[in-house]
């Protein structure tokens, strides 16, 4: 699964990537991953390279085995290099004694990794998967960018920004340093959701019900189940309810614990799912979401326009979830439930006063639409070209 050692392919099997036809090096390594709040990102970078021109065969991937990206990866056909790589767990635990053993070693190989590929330019994402072709990059002088898209950035990321050539910031006042605002990494497909125009085409194509309203409910890729137990309280309560469709998604590991799905017609439809990789689809038919306040998901929000109660993870780093969520809440651009006061009662006493008052929603909507205009644009794009093009050497 760590391709560090296969041939050049460029396909998605963790071999190196072909490279320029004309210059003999990659265009971009993107690094970070473990959740799909980084991998996610760093496929909207390499879809959005893609769109401007650079073919796919000069993008690459380097992450973490124990990530989301072993699922995400392949289907892309993007090469990939996953690393034996863990965090830096808080509490005091034992894994923590094999961080830096396997940091070291990760680093040496992505070392070989970006020497054989000779990139342009390392774009970082965050996360502690990002830091050995990080540390790789600098050893071997190649420009890294990073990409910070939480309110408040996280120990990778300012750990990366010491030493890059320029930061891409999601929100103004960056407190890191050469940042320029660039807005967050956002996938095309997503960017090119028209909730008006693709509504009725997206409800088709899930498999859900043209006139009923319809929640949409996720937790990140890991789930919560804060969140999934006081939706379940809610779809109890709204047992009977035939105008309401409620589209959950648990999470994989709380799958086997979840309610079961509901398709009485005479009361309420509720569809339980693992995971689920139909956004861009979901953003269109959705009237309401209810999530966790990631990054990605508060600029795809924002992005599309979408209605949504946010509610923050509170074992987030620094509380950083909920500054997250502020970014939105604060302009009228999503409703703020933190989890001390979330409960069955509390959510369906809140989605309730929602669905009787579709004039605040479309308000709330609105106001999602407007924050998100910098997420849309080309900006963090273009200043990776930039500093791609400013690369004299690459990999030595």
């Amino acid at each position: 699964m760590t391709g560090v050692d296969a041939p050049a392919s460029g396909r998605a099997d963790g071999g190196a990537a072909d490279g320029d036809a004309t210059t003999g090096r990659a265009h971009a390594v993107v690094t970070g991953g473990g959740t799909s709040g980084h991998v996610l990102p760093a496929l909207a970078i390499m879809d959005r390279l893609v769109a401007a021109g650079h073919p796919a065969s000069t993008l690459h991937y380097v992450g973490t085995e124990r990530g989301i990206e072993s699922r995400l990866l392949p289907p892309t056909g993007y090469g990939f290099t996953l690393l034996d790589v863990v965090g830096l767990q808080r509490s005091l635990t034992r894994r923590n004694l094999a961080v830096l053993p396997k940091l070291i070693v990760a680093t040496r190989r992505a070392r070989r990794v970006l020497r054989e590929l000779r990139p342009a330019v390392v774009v970082n994402v965050g996360g502690y998967a990002s830091m050995p072709a990080t540390f790789a990059a600098r050893r071997l002088r190649i420009p890294v960018v990073v990409v910070s898209y939480d309110l408040r950035p996280g120990l990778a990321s300012k750990l990366a920004a010491r030493g890059a050539a320029a930061v891409a910031a999601a929100f103004p006042d960056s407190p890191l340093p050469r940042a320029r605002l660039t807005g967050a990494p956002i996938r095309p497909e997503i960017i090119a959701v028209d909730r008006a125009r693709d509504r009725a085409a997206a409800r088709a194509e899930l498999g859900l019900p043209a006139d009923r309203f319809l929640i949409t409910v996720f937790g990140g890729s890991l789930g919560a189940k804060a969140i999934n137990d006081a939706v379940a309280g809610l779809v109890e309560a709204w047992s009977d309810r035939t105008d309401v469709v409620v589209h959950h998604v648990v999470g994989d590991r709380w799958l086997a614990d979840a309610p079961p799905s509901r398709t009485d017609p005479a009361g309420i439809m509720y569809r339980v799912i693992g995971y689920e990789d139909r956004m861009p689809q979901l953003y269109a038919a959705s009237d309401l979401m209810i999530t966790r306040a990631g990054a990605s998901t508060i600029a795809e929000l924002a992005a599309t326009g979408t209605p949504a109660v946010v509610v923050p993870w509170p074992g987030a780093a620094e509380n950083h979830q909920l500054d997250n969520a502020r970014t939105l809440s604060d302009v009228g651009a999503a409703i703020l439930l933190e989890e001390h006061s979330l409960s069955a009662g509390s959510l369906t006493d809140l989605v309730t006063s929602l669905i009787d008052d579709p004039a605040r929603l479309a308000d709330v909507g609105a106001a999602a639409h407007a924050a998100g205009a910098r997420h849309r644009g080309d900006s963090l794009i273009e200043l990776v070209d930039e500093i791609a093009a400013g690369s004299g050497a690459g990999a030595r």
